[in-house]
């Protein structure tokens, strides 16, 4: 495959996507695995990446999915993926197995495609999505204020559905949810009166100073600057928390307290 320059940053995935796919084009990749080529097609989306793996013994797929992931480390670094397993039929302790590894290697699993019942029901019992819709043009906006930097702020007085983007170069507050699928990316802060089930990122023109607050913050995946959260697990009881980054510039959540 053709080395791809890009530049580096909390975007640089979404750059390399856009010059990969941006004619829809696909990748195919043949990993050798013990003598037997396995096929991993990779296309992007929106809302990050579609892969799709053969036939075969599980194990192997998925040894076969993990090699090529590590030969491309920088590539898939925190990406949101959508994995096609055709007629697989997956267990939970599988399907736990493998979103766990992905997740080790800064990887967010936020749907499973099947055309098995079982892997179907599996995929959902895990909170994944088992469908991905294609978004009306109108729920993808970018907005650009220019010269005014994270002095302004974005007010969105609805809850965000899954395929809804919203891009904005200071802050954004959100009167709302936002849903699965849904995506959340500001230059500055970004406050939800609501419930955070989807990917919000916080300064993310490099800002480490940034913040991101929600009622309810159990998100697919949360990004400030150049740091990306793990999968989250929702907490039994929430409460409001603002998420940022600690003196070691790792991600942390403590008690969203008034003032």
């Amino acid at each position: 495959m053709e080395a791809v320059k890009h530049p580096d940053g909390p975007l640089a995935l979404h750059a390399i996507i856009q010059q990969l796919f941006q004619r829809e084009n696909q990748s195919l990749f043949r990993v050798a695995m013990d003598e037997q080529t396995i096929p991993i097609q990779i296309k992007g989306l929106r809302d990050g990446l579609l892969i799709t793996i053969g036939n075969g013994e599980w194990a192997a797929l998925e040894a076969a999915l993990l090699e090529q992931i590590h030969a491309q480390q920088s590539f898939f670094q925190g990406a949101r993926i959508a994995l096609d397993v055709g007629s697989q039929i997956l267990r939970v302790n599988e399907l736990v197995a493998l979103r766990d590894r992905l997740s080790d290697r800064g990887i967010s699993l936020w749907a499973v495609l099947s055309e098995s019942p079982t892997t179907e029901k599996t995929a959902q019992l895990l909170g994944l999505a088992t469908r991905i819709s294609k978004p009306r043009p109108e729920e993808i906006r970018k907005f650009a204020v220019d010269d005014l930097g994270n002095a302004t702020a974005l007010f969105v007085n609805k809850t965000l559905r899954s395929g809804t983007r919203i891009e904005f170069p200071g802050h954004v507050v959100v009167v709302g949810d936002i849903n699965p699928g849904a995506e959340v990316v500001a230059g500055g802060n970004v406050i939800v009166w609501g419930r955070v089930r989807g990917m919000v990122h916080a300064g993310a023109k490099g800002d480490s100073s940034a913040y991101i607050c929600a009622l309810d913050l159990s998100p697919a995946q949360l990004r400030i600057a150049d740091e990306v959260s793990a999968i989250l697990t929702p907490l039994k009881n929430p409460r409001p928390e603002v998420a940022s980054l600690n003196q070691d510039g790792k991600l942390q959540s403590s008690p969203w307290e008034p003032g």
